[in-house]
């Protein structure tokens, strides 16, 4: 893999990037200590500690949970995230008519925002239980965390601002520039470039002017994202850059809609 280079910062660092998809979601973190390379790992705990983060979690379908549900008369909310979706897309044939609705007290932003309000908590939670001193070691970066937040393709100003939003009512960042500068967007298919950048079996093969394709096959979207390779200096520049191939951003038909996992609904009591 290739070397990453040691944080030049003057402080210790959190790093915590989301990745909420249409049908699951994932943490990853990274602790920067000044004058150390990053080291990246992801978040593999998400416990259930409420009625609502217990519907995200993987134990959404067990037999006590759905009676649980049933008694409570809890409200389902899936593909909720597609609400939020630009409408100029060539996807813009599905409309909100053709998604599940929205519970009548939430919105899709404050939806996304409960999202990360609890992969925050299981974040916070991981870090504190899986380190020595983990109490301790959070303190020392409680008020220095930057986050990464991905989203579709094609996703531009106004779906980012509610992005933005939504982290602002999770109490991820405060609602101020200072607040809004921890927090970086990145499409998918730029962090999925970065991921294989990262990895040894095929960073070393690309080659200048090489064409990759990333294709992004999600449970509710398909993204695919064309590079090319230069080597002065070393970088990938998207395609549209040259030849007019671009980005694309698809939302996947009515059949897959058999392909949703419980970890990426929420359910709200009446």
């Amino acid at each position: 893999m290739p070397e990453r280079q040691p944080y030049q910062g003057p402080a210790r660092k959190l790093v915590l990037a989301f990745d909420i998809g249409t049908t699951y979601g994932g943490v990853s973190c990274s602790i920067l200590d000044p004058g150390e390379p990053p080291v990246i790992s992801g978040v593999t705990r998400f416990p259930a500690t409420d009625h609502v983060s217990l519907a995200r979690s993987g134990e959404a379908l067990q037999e006590s949970v759905i009676e649980r549900a049933e008694d409570e008369e809890w409200v389902r909310v899936e593909w909720w995230k597609l609400h939020l979706r630009p409408k100029n897309l060539a996807s813009n044939h599905v409309t909100d008519q053709d998604l599940p609705p929205l519970p009548t007290n939430r919105s899709a932003i404050q939806i996304l925002s409960d999202f990360m309000g609890y992969l925050f908590r299981c974040s916070k939670t991981y870090i504190q239980d899986s380190h020595v001193s983990g109490p301790e070691m959070w303190g020392s970066f409680e008020n220095n965390i930057d986050f990464v937040l991905s989203h579709p393709n094609g996703w531009e100003g106004p779906q980012q601002t509610q992005i933005r939003r939504a982290a602002v009512l999770a109490g991820l960042v405060p609602d101020s520039p200072e607040g809004q500068a921890r927090i970086q967007l990145v499409t998918e298919g730029e962090a999925s470039i970065h991921f294989c950048l990262s990895t040894e079996k095929t960073a070393g093969s690309f080659k200048q002017d090489q064409g990759i394709m990333i294709i992004d096959a999600g449970g509710g979207t398909i993204d695919v994202s064309s590079y090319y390779m230069t080597t002065s200096p070393p970088t990938f520049l998207p395609f549209t850059a040259r030849n007019q191939i671009a980005c694309s951003h698809v939302i996947c038909n009515e059949v897959q809609r058999t392909s949703i996992s419980p970890r990426n609904c929420l359910h709200f009591g009446a």
